[in-house]
């Protein structure tokens, strides 16, 4: 299925799950309350994203002069884009990896580790910038913001199901009822809500991976790229990265794997570059 409208499905998923908790809590009065709290909380987040993600990775302006030859990639790949430049980033992280932030194109910033700086080949920084500027050209900031949007009106139902009547209804086994939608609200419901955050979040990996490819016409340098930061993942892990913020690198910086694919914020990198390698000629 296309990543895009697996994105679409995914979202209308989310938002088919708000409006189904919505009705078993009796109504549209809480589930517009909810809702509401939700977007405001999301709100700050998104408009000062990408203060906080370069505030968090300890990321640090660099000039032209400082990092000639990172500026003159990018400033190809925006040429090449038509994207506007945005702002350059580095962080002192032995780790390498990589990030975009910003809540448009206008207002977008890229990072890269010192380690990716080392150990980085001039293709396949290409390759990982190219990614990064994907990210910005598909607004995947705006549709993360989205998804968390609605998995944060989830989680604020769910809560409000710890403490109401299952529906408010005057069903005869009231107790039962109660239990069954507690379980149910509170549990399921968020758990649900962060599989299809987690699903939305690979999806767009997928995508921002063909975009580069198709931006440097080298697909090889991409996947070679993503294959050493793999492995340097399982040996180098992250300090400044944690788990709330581990889904905006390009490669998870969070040492080990983990249990269960449902629950990666990224896809398997294995299958990142099979499909990068099956794209010649582009």
């Amino acid at each position: 299925m296309d990543n895009r409208v697996k994105t679409v499905l995914l979202l209308g998923a989310m938002t088919g799950l708000i409006l189904l908790i919505g009705d078993l809590l009796g109504g549209g009065q809480g589930l517009m309350m909810a809702f509401l709290l939700a977007v405001v909380m999301n709100f700050g987040g998104y408009w000062f994203s990408d203060r906080l993600a370069l505030w968090s990775a300890g990321a640090q302006e660099v000039t032209e002069a400082e990092a000639p030859e990172l500026h003159r990639i990018i400033r190809s790949l925006c040429q090449r884009a038509g994207l506007p430049m945005p702002r350059v980033c580095i962080t002192p992280e032995d780790a390498p990896n990589a990030f975009a932030t910003g809540r448009n194109p206008q207002h977008a910033a890229v990072a890269v580790t010192q380690g990716m700086l080392r150990i980085a080949t001039p293709e396949e920084l290409e390759g990982v910038l190219a990614h990064e500027l994907s990210h910005v050209r598909h607004r995947d900031i705006l549709i993360s913001s989205i998804a968390a949007t609605l998995a944060g009106a989830i989680m604020v139902l769910a809560r409000m199901a710890m403490w109401l009547p299952l529906g408010g209804r005057s069903d005869d086994d009231e107790g039962g009822s109660s239990i069954v939608g507690m379980v149910v609200l509170a549990v399921l419901a968020p758990i649900a809500a962060m599989l299809i955050q987690m699903a939305i979040s690979r999806s767009r990996e997928f995508l921002a991976d063909e975009g580069a490819a198709r931006l440097t016409h080298k697909p090889w340098a991409l996947a070679s790229a993503l294959e050493k930061l793999e492995r340097a993942a399982q040996q180098v892990p992250m300090a400044s990265a944690d788990p709330a913020t581990s889904h905006m690198y390009i490669v998870n910086p969070l040492k080990g794997v983990s249990l269960m694919s449902l629950f990666r914020t990224h896809p398997p990198t294995e299958e990142r570059i099979a499909r990068l390698q099956a794209m010649r000629g582009v």
